[in-house]
C-alpha cells in the first residue's frame, strides 16, 4: 500500500540500554505458561485479577514499554505486541487486560508534552501502576466543567477496561463549554470516583471491565493529556497514530486466543481421543476429518498472522517517521491495520468454534474448559466488530477515502 516497512521484527523503538526483545519474549512466554496452569479454574472463578496482575508486575511486563533510563524495560511495540500475544494465547482476558494497560499507559506519548509523558512514565515503573480505561468515544460522555476551584469531571463512562484493577484510568471527557474531547488522567482511588462492577460478560470475565461514575473528581492541569478532537487541523498524522497502534493490540489479543485454542485443541487430539471414529487415535494420518480441520485452520490462523506481521511493520515504520508522516501514508497505515482486524477476528471465531467440532462431544465439559476460548474470542469481537472496518478497508480502495480516527473499544 505503499508504506516502506520496517525490517521483519526490528524493535526500532526500543532502548539498547534495555534488556533486549529476546528476554522480554522469554519472560512472556514464562508468564504465559505460569497462566495456562490454572486459567479454566481462574475463569470459572471469575474474581477481579488482583493475582495475575501481581504476576504481570513481577515478571516486569507492566514496565516493559518504558524507557531503561526510567527503570522499565526499554521495549518498543513489536516487543509489546508479541508479549500481548503471548498472554492471550494462555488466558485471553489477562491478554486483554495488559494489551489495555500498554495502550493506555503509552497514549500520554501521543498526546501529552514530552516532560508530561516522562513525568508520568517514571511513575508507572516506579509504582508499577496497572493502567485501564478507555478513550473511544461512548455517549454521553463525562463531562469536563470549569468551577472557581478548577476543572472538574463529572459523568458516566458505561465502559472502562481494566478498571476494577487499575492503578490509573485514562478517560476521554469532553469540554462543557467548547464540546472538545480530552484524555485525562484519574486515580480510581480518588474522591468522587466509583467503580460498578456491572459488565457481567459471559466471557473475558477477567478482563476486569466495569462502569465508572465521575461526582465532581477534582482535575489538575497535569491530569489533562491532550485533545483527541479528530479535525486535521488538530490532529496530525504522528498522532493519529494513536488509533492504529491500539487497534493491531486487538488484533494480537485474537491471533492469541486462536493460536492458543489450536495448540490446546492439538494437545487433546494427540492424547488419544477421536471424536469421529472409535477405533482411530485422534491425531492419527488416518483421520481425515480431523486433519482436514486442522489444515484449514492453521492456513487461516498463519495468514492472517502474516497480514499483522506486515500491519505491525507499517506501524512500525510511522512511528520512525515521526513528524515526517504524511496523512496519506497515515491512511494507508489504518487500512492495514483495519485487514489484519477483519482478518484475525474471522481466524479467532472460526478456530474457537471448530476447536470444539475437532473434540467432539467431550469438548461441552467444564472441566476441560475448551469453551473458555470461544467465550473469550466472541466476547471480544463484540465489543471490537469488524464491520466498520472493513466498510472502510472497501472506501478507501474503490474511492481513495481516510479512514476515520477510531480508538479501540
Amino acid at each position: 500500500m505503499g508504506v516502506a516497512p520496517a525490517l521483519p521484527g526490528s524493535d526500532a523503538e526500543s532502548d539498547p540500554a534495555g534488556p533486549g526483545q529476546d528476554h522480554w519474549l522469554r519472560v512472556a512466554r514464562e508468564t504465559a505458561e505460569d497462566l495456562a496452569t490454572d486459567a479454566v479454574a481462574r475463569d470459572q472463578a471469575g474474581k477481579p485479577p488482583f493475582d495475575e496482575v501481581a504476576r504481570l508486575r513481577e515478571s516486569g511486563l507492566l514496565a516493559l514499554l518504558v524507557p531503561a533510563g526510567l527503570d522499565g524495560g526499554g521495549a518498543g511495540w513489536p516487543t509489546a505486541y508479541a508479549a500481548v500475544r503471548e498472554i492471550a494465547a494462555a488466558d485471553g482476558a489477562i491478554g486483554q487486560l495488559l494489551g489495555c494497560h500498554y495502550f493506555m499507559s503509552w497514549s500520554a506519548r501521543f498526546l501529552a508534552e514530552p516532560a508530561h509523558a516522562t513525568a508520568l512514565e517514571q511513575r508507572t515503573a516506579a509504582e508499577q501502576w496497572c493502567w485501564g480505561g478507555g478513550l473511544a468515544r461512548q455517549e454521553p460522555a463525562p463531562a469536563l466543567a470549569r468551577t472557581p476551584q478548577g476543572l472538574v469531571l463529572n459523568g458516566r463512562q458505561s465502559y472502562a477496561a481494566g478498571v476494577l484493577v487499575a492503578d490509573r484510568l485514562a478517560v476521554r471527557a469532553v469540554r462543557a463549554d467548547t464540546g472538545e474531547p480530552f484524555a485525562v488522567v484519574v486515580d480510581p482511588a480518588g474522591p468522587g470516583v466509583v467503580i460498578d462492577d456491572d459488565a457481567d460478560p459471559f466471557g473475558q470475565r477477567l478482563a476486569a471491565g466495569g462502569s465508572v461514575e465521575f461526582d465532581a473528581v477534582p482535575v489538575a492541569a497535569a491530569d489533562l493529556l491532550g485533545s483527541l478532537a479528530a479535525d486535521d487541523d488538530v490532529l496530525s498524522p504522528r498522532t493519529g497514530l494513536l488509533s492504529p497502534v491500539g487497534r493491531l493490540l486487538s488484533v494480537q489479543i485474537r491471533l492469541g486466543m486462536a493460536e492458543g485454542v489450536l495448540a490446546e485443541a492439538r494437545e487433546y487430539s494427540r492424547a488419544g481421543r477421536a471424536p469421529w471414529h472409535p477405533d482411530w487415535p485422534a491425531g492419527s494420518p488416518r483421520d481425515p476429518h480431523v486433519l482436514t480441520a486442522y489444515g484449514e485452520l492453521t492456513v487461516l490462523t498463519r495468514s492472517a498472522s502474516a497480514l499483522a506481521g506486515q500491519a505491525g511493520d507499517a506501524v512500525q515504520c510511522g512511528l520512525d517517521r515521526g513528524e515526517d508522516l504524511s496523512y496519506e501514508e497515515y491512511a494507508e497505515i489504518s487500512v492495514l491495520v483495519a485487514m489484519a482486524e477483519a482478518a484475525a477476528s474471522r481466524a479467532v471465531q472460526e478456530s474457537t468454534a471448530r476447536a470444539l467440532d475437532i473434540i467432539g462431544a467431550r469438548s461441552a465439559s467444564a472441566r476441560l474448559g475448551f469453551d473458555r476460548f470461544w467465550r473469550n474470542a466472541r466476547t471480544h469481537t463484540l465489543y471490537e466488530p469488524v464491520t466498520h472496518r472493513l466498510r472502510d478497508v472497501g472506501d478507501y480502495f474503490l474511492n481513495g477515502s481516510h479512514p476515520p480516527f477510531v480508538l479501540p473499544v
